[in-house]
């Protein structure tokens, strides 16, 4: 089975194109993404990273088709993106799995869902469980697995529906520390074995190094691309032997050095703001007395 399932996965390349987002009308309108290009290539594992509340999940909805840019273009594979599909696969933090279903059945929903739930596809479904380590709990409902355990059968779902493009919005946030470093090496392990290609989205540093081949280093919003980094690490990948790469450790202090500098733009700007705030408001007060 796993020379067959070699043969299911499709590898996508998405380009962004000047894309810009804003919200409201008018003089109210919030700018979150502002001119941003890049290449999401082609089986790859291209990893985002920016500051929290920056703009990355705008971009997510935006390369999903959920949404549409205000200006600029996003395609994969040359056509333009105007809706969802199922080309394009989110993961999101908050886990989708339904709670009613076993493993089992969640993993089948989009087939069963499509009438395509042949001999095939059954074969296939049971192949992933078995990547995914999870077919001694095919029959297990989502409370009782662990949330490793629950983020595989995420990944197992999803894959089942052989997308061009995974997009993953911090799969991982919310696991504890060692669950977490063994889903970055799970994860990273079943990427290496298909090659499709991953848009990952963190706000985890070491995460990014880890997983990446390239990481787009995000700015504070409105968000722009401030830098992309080439992750030129050997794979496969082990926590143990990052630890101790001078090339590793270059990476993520490049990264870090960009990251804090948007850090403290982003609090000088939050600081006139509230400066202007109470000047205002003082002088407010004072012609009120």
């Amino acid at each position: 089975m796993a020379d067959d399932s070699a043969n299911r996965v499709q590898a996508g390349e998405i380009a962004v194109e000047g894309v810009s987002k804003s919200y409201g009308m008018a003089k109210m309108q919030k700018e979150v993404v502002r001119g941003c290009t890049f290449t999401i290539e082609r089986g790859k594992l291209t990893v985002m990273i920016g500051p929290s509340g920056c703009g990355k999940s705008t971009l997510i909805r935006l390369l999903a088709g959920f949404e549409s840019p205000s200006a600029g273009r996003i395609a994969l594979d040359g056509e333009e993106i105007r809706s969802p599909s199922r080309d394009r696969l989110v993961l999101f933090q908050e886990s989708a799995l339904f709670p009613w279903m076993t493993t089992w059945n969640n993993v089948m929903y989009g087939p069963r869902a499509r009438g395509e739930a042949g001999p095939e596809t059954v074969e296939f479904a049971e192949f992933l469980l078995q990547k995914v380590g999870l077919t001694e709990f095919r029959n297990k409902y989502p409370g009782q697995l662990s949330g490793g355990m629950q983020r595989r059968a995420e990944l197992a779902r999803a894959m089942i529906n052989n997308p061009k493009v995974m997009i993953l919005d911090e799969p991982f946030r919310g696991l504890d520390a060692m669950t977490k470093e063994l889903m970055w090496e799970y994860y990273s392990r079943l990427f290496e074995e298909n090659r499709r290609t991953n848009f990952f989205v963190t706000t985890d540093i070491d995460e990014a190094v880890f997983l990446a081949d390239r990481i787009l280093v995000m700015s504070n919003i409105p968000t722009q691309v401030r830098a992309e980094i080439e992750v030129d690490l050997p794979r496969p990948r082990r926590l143990a032997d990052l630890v101790e790469s001078d090339r590793a450790n270059d990476i993520k202090k490049q990264a870090l050095s960009i990251l804090h500098a948007e850090a403290m733009r982003s609090f000088s700007r939050g600081s006139k703001a509230a400066a202007d705030f109470v000047e205002a408001y003082l002088k407010r007060e004072s012609r009120g007395s």
